[in-house]
C-alpha cells in the first residue's frame, strides 16, 4: 500500500496513479500490473467486461474494459465505475487524420474519477489527465504506416505519466504485437484478430493464410483441435485470439529476460512496416535511450545489422570515444575479438597476451560493439553479446567499426599503432589510416594465431618496457569510472588510489586504506561504499543524485518518496540518495525523469545507508 506521507507537498505531479504500476522495464516495453480486483499483468489482451460469453475472445482476453460511451449531443455526465473494471471515460470519436485542433475543440471534459479509468487521447492532444490509462484514438488508421505510428506512440508516451498504461485498440495481431509492445504499448484488444478470422484469414506470428488454402491446421491451440473440414471462420477467429495471447506470453517472457529487442529484430521481419517501425524507433534515440538500462546480464544476440543501431551498442561506442582516456605510454595493439567472453578468457587472446606481455595496450575490434579497450572488456555490453561469424564484413559493419576506431584514435594518444588482425579486418584499418593520414604496422601472416604471426607481434614489441600490475589495475579502475560516470571521473574520484583484490573483483581504496568501491564482475562497473559515495559527491566527477523525503530508506526506495532526481539517471546507474534523515547509495530501477514524475513503483535499490542525526 502506498504511503501518501512520503509524497512531497510541493510536487508538480498532476495526479496519483492508483491502479497501474510498472514492475520491470526493457526499453520502452514494460511488465506492469493494472491493479483491479482481479489484477491484470501487462502487456495484456483486454476486452469489454460485458462481452458475450460466446465471443471469440471470451475466456482468453481479460474482461476488464467498461466504455462510458460518447457524448456528441450533450456534455457527458461523469460515469460510474468500480475497482473491478478499467472505465474508459466519455470521448468523442473522430476519423483518422482529423486535425488535432478540431479534436481538442470538441473534446469533452475529463471528469475526476476515484476508480480505475482511461482517457481517450490523440497524438497531438495527449497530456496528463489524471487517469490510469490512455487510449490512442484512431489507432487502426496509423497501423501499417511506420513513421506515423512511431511518431504517434512516442508523442503520447512522452506526454502521459510514466506510470500510466497505453492502450492501442483495433491494431494487434500475433505478428505485430511484439513490435507494438517494444514501442511502448501496454494494452491491446483482439478486434483486428477477430475480424481477420471472420474474413477467413488464419493468423500466426510470422504469416497469415487464407483458410481455403490450408490443407491442415498448423497450430495446437484449442480451436484447432478438430478436423480441418470442420474448421470454420468462427473457429478461425478463436484461433487468431489464441495465437495473439500466445504471442503476448512470449513477449512477457522476453521482457522478463531483458531480450525483447533480440526477438523483435527477427520476428518483425515478416512484415515490412514492422521492420520499418523498429528502425524508426532506433532513430528516436532520446526516447529509447532514456528507457534502456545501462547494464544487464542478458546477452545481446547480434544476428542482424540492425543490432548496430541498438541503444546499448551506440551508447558504448559513444562513451568509449568521448569518455575513455588512454593512460598507458605503450603502443596500441589492435586485435580481433573472440567468440568467448570476456576476450581474455579465450585461447586466442591468451596467445596474444603471451606475445604482448604487457608491452602494449590491447584494444579489440568487433562487430557490433566497435572497439573495446582491455580495461573495459567486462563492462556491459562488451562481454554480453554473441555475433554471427561469417568471415566477411558487410559494408555497414566496416563503416561502423571504422568510424568508432577513427573517433577512438582521435581522442587517445599512442606512439604507434600495431594492427594484429586477419585479412577481413584490414579494410577497416586501411580506411582509418587513410582518413587520419597515419600508418599502422601489420604483423599477421595468414592468421593471427600462427607461430609466424605471433612471432612478428612479439618482435615488433621487443624494445618496449612492460607496465606493471599496479599500473594495470589503477588504469582499469579509472577507465571504468570514466566510462561509467563521465570524462575525467577516474582522476577526480581516484586521485589517491590503492587497489586491492584481483581481477575482475578489484577493490578501490583511498590513501588511508578506506574502501571506496568494487568492480562488480557481472557488469564490469563500479559499486560504491558509503565512503565512496560521499567521496563521489564531494569530488568534481559528474554525480547522479536522488533527493528523497524525510525518511530512512532500507532495501527499496519507492517513487512516492522521491522529491527530485537527476535527468541523466538511467536504469542500472549508481546513484546517491540525499534527504533530511539519510544519506545512501544504491542502484536505479527507474530513469531519473521517471523517478521524479512517478507515484508508484520501486525507483531504486539501496545498498548502504547512513541515518543522519
Amino acid at each position: 500500500m502506498r504511503d501518501d506521507s512520503l509524497i512531497p507537498a510541493d510536487t508538480d505531479r498532476r495526479s496519483m496513479t492508483d491502479h497501474f504500476e510498472v514492475h520491470e522495464r526493457d526499453g520502452a516495453a514494460r511488465l506492469a500490473e493494472v491493479r483491479l480486483d482481479s489484477p491484470v499483468t501487462t502487456p495484456a489482451l483486454v476486452t469489454d467486461a460485458d462481452r458475450a460469453d460466446d465471443a471469440p475472445e471470451a475466456g482468453v482476453a481479460a474482461p476488464v474494459l467498461a466504455d462510458a460511451g460518447t457524448g456528441w449531443a450533450t456534455e457527458p455526465d461523469a460515469p460510474d465505475g468500480d475497482t473491478s473494471r478499467l472505465t474508459v471515460l466519455p470521448a468523442r470519436g473522430f476519423p483518422s487524420g482529423t486535425p488535432d485542433e478540431v479534436q481538442e475543440a470538441f473534446a469533452p471534459e475529463v471528469p475526476d474519477a476515484d476508480f480505475p479509468s482511461a482517457a481517450v487521447v490523440s497524438a497531438g492532444s495527449a497530456a496528463d489527465l489524471g487517469t490510469d490509462a490512455y487510449v490512442l484514438s484512431g489507432a487502426p488508421g496509423i497501423a501499417g504506416h511506420a513513421a506515423t505510428f512511431v511518431d504517434s506512440v512516442v508523442q503520447v508516451r512522452e506526454a502521459i505519466p510514466y506510470d500510466a498504461a497505453l492502450y492501442l485498440p483495433g491494431v494487434a495481431t500475433p505478428a505485430n504485437v511484439a513490435t507494438l509492445v517494444y514501442a511502448g504499448v501496454d494494452l491491446v484488444d483482439a478486434d483486428r484478430a477477430v475480424v481477420r478470422g471472420t474474413q477467413g484469414r488464419y493468423l500466426t506470428v510470422d504469416d497469415h493464410q487464407f483458410l481455403e488454402d490450408l490443407d491442415e491446421l498448423p497450430c495446437a491451440c484449442p480451436a484447432c483441435q478438430q478436423p480441418r473440414e470442420e474448421f470454420d471462420r468462427l473457429d478461425c477467429a478463436r484461433h487468431n485470439v489464441n495465437a495473439l495471447e500466445a504471442a503476448l506470453k512470449t513477449v512477457r517472457r522476453r521482457i522478463r529476460d531483458g531480450r525483447l529487442r533480440d526477438y523483435v529484430e527477427g520476428q518483425a521481419r515478416h512484415e515490412q512496416w514492422l521492420t520499418a517501425v523498429f528502425r524508426r524507433l532506433d532513430q528516436q534515440y532520446g526516447y529509447v535511450e532514456e528507457r534502456t538500462p545501462i547494464l544487464r546480464q542478458a546477452e545481446i544476440t547480434a544476428a542482424t545489422e540492425d543490432t548496430i543501431r541498438r541503444v546499448e551498442i551506440q551508447r558504448f561506442a559513444e562513451r568509449v570515444t568521448s569518455r575513455y582516456r588512454n593512460r598507458f605510454d605503450n603502443p596500441l595493439v589492435l586485435v580481433p575479438c573472440s567468440a568467448r567472453k570476456p576476450y581474455s578468457d579465450s585461447q586466442s587472446h591468451r596467445q596474444y597476451h603471451d606475445a604482448v606481455q604487457w608491452r602494449a595496450h590491447k584494444v579489440s575490434m568487433t562487430s557490433p560493439i566497435g572497439v573495446v579497450p582491455q580495461e573495459l572488456e567486462l563492462t556491459y555490453p562488451a562481454q554480453h553479446y554473441d555475433s554471427v561469424v561469417t568471415g566477411r564484413w558487410s559494408e555497414n559493419e566496416i563503416e561502423f567499426v571504422a568510424n568508432v576506431l577513427e573517433r577512438y584514435l582521435q581522442n587517445t594518444d599512442y606512439p604507434r599503432v600495431i594492427a594484429h588482425v586477419p585479412d577481413d579486418y584490414r579494410p577497416i584499418c586501411e580506411r582509418v589510416e587513410a582518413s587520419l593520414g597515419t600508418a599502422f604496422t601489420y604483423t599477421v601472416e595468414d592468421h593471427p594465431t600462427t607461430t609466424e604471426s605471433l612471432g612478428n607481434l612479439a618482435s615488433e614489441l621487443s624494445g618496449e618496457l612492460k607496465y606493471g600490475k599496479r599500473e594495470r589495475q589503477h588504469n582499469t579502475v579509472r577507465a571504468i569510472a570514466d566510462y561509467q560516470f563521465g570524462a575525467g571521473a577516474g582522476d577526480a574520484l581516484f586521485d589517491d588510489l590503492r587497489v586491492r583484490g584481483s581481477h575482475p573483483g578489484l577493490q578501490a581504496h583511498d590513501g588511508d586504506g578506506e574502501q571506496l568501491a568494487v568492480v562488480v564482475r557481472p557488469y564490469g562497473t563500479l559499486a560504491f561504499t558509503l565512503a565512496g559515495a560521499r567521496h563521489w559527491v564531494e569530488s568534481d566527477a559528474p554525480t547522479k543524485r536522488v533527493e528523497i523525503d524525510d525518511f530512512v530508506p532500507h532495501g527499496s526506495v519507492l517513487a512516492p518518496g522521491i522529491v527530485d532526481a537527476d535527468e541523466s539517471i538511467r536504469v542500472g546507474d549508481e546513484v546517491v540518495f540525499e534527504g533530511p534523515s539519510a544519506f545512501a547509495v544504491g542502484r536505479a530501477e527507474m530513469s531519473g525523469p521517471e523517478m521524479a514524475r512517478s507515484t508508484r513503483g520501486i525507483a531504486a535499490q539501496v545498498r548502504h545507508v547512513d541515518e543522519l542525526d
